[in-house]
């Protein structure tokens, strides 16, 4: 996807484009490229790659939500920040908390939005269960993308979700971890309301957005540790 390519797709998000984002994003590949050769930020590196499945990938999010409704947007584990940096390069106004377990991700996070000028972004260097635990229900919207199964992120993420906010994930096809998912929510206060699935432009690769409306109060022992997650999650 190129440039050209980009800008019609992303209009036809309903998203309006400026020179300066356009900047912006290009400042990010950069500072990208660079961090990539010192740790493992992402394998896709090449330009027109990294605008498709990084950047366009990033806004389809609002496929399910409008973010000029919203004031908070929780981003976990967030690795180069796909799509957290990107939502806010669009959407300025948008108070954005960014989550990661590895510190060095969260230097390069903060590099990219010193570099582009971005304010009102919160980093947090932490583990999500421990996080959710001082910051329960503290998020409009909460969002994971590609960081675990559909009955890990719910646990990980549902109890961060203000009551009739939302968590939504940027997933693959999830025909198969839309099943294990019924049990979970119900008891961690959710309601699943719709599966957006489309295919990215050009290369047609599946995508799904899951939006799940938290309903109820998640009760206080939850997240419990991730390792107990992973050994026993949630079904």
């Amino acid at each position: 996807m190129n440039k050209e390519q980009f800008i019609k797709y992303v209009e036809d998000l309903n998203i309006k484009i400026t020179s300066k984002q356009l900047d912006q994003l290009e400042k990010y590949y950069e500072l990208l490229l660079s961090w990539n050769k010192l740790m493992n930020l992402t394998t896709i590196i090449e330009h027109d790659a990294v605008y498709l499945k990084h950047f366009y990938d990033s806004l389809t999010l609002i496929k399910a939500c409008s973010l000029n409704e919203i004031s908070s947007l929780a981003d976990v584990g967030s690795g180069a920040d796909f799509p957290g940096l990107v939502l806010k390069i669009f959407y300025p106004e948008l108070k954005i908390t960014i989550i990661d377990s590895n510190n060095k991700k969260i230097s390069f996070l903060k590099e990219v939005a010193q570099n582009l000028e971005l304010k009102n972004i919160t980093f947090v260097h932490d583990r999500c269960e421990n996080f959710a635990h001082t910051n329960k229900e503290n998020f409009d919207i909460v969002t994971a993308r590609a960081v675990a199964s559909l009955n890990i992120l719910i646990e990980l993420c549902l109890p961060l979700v203000k009551i009739n906010g939302y968590f939504i994930a940027l997933k693959g096809d999830v025909s198969k971890e839309e099943k294990t998912i019924t049990n979970s929510l119900k008891i961690l206060g959710g309601k699943q309301e719709k599966i957006i699935q489309f295919n990215l432009p050009y290369e047609n690769s599946k995508r799904s957005i899951v939006k799940i409306q938290k309903v109820r109060t998640t009760p206080p022992i939850y997240p419990r540790s991730y390792d107990k997650i992973k050994k026993k999650p949630l079904k």
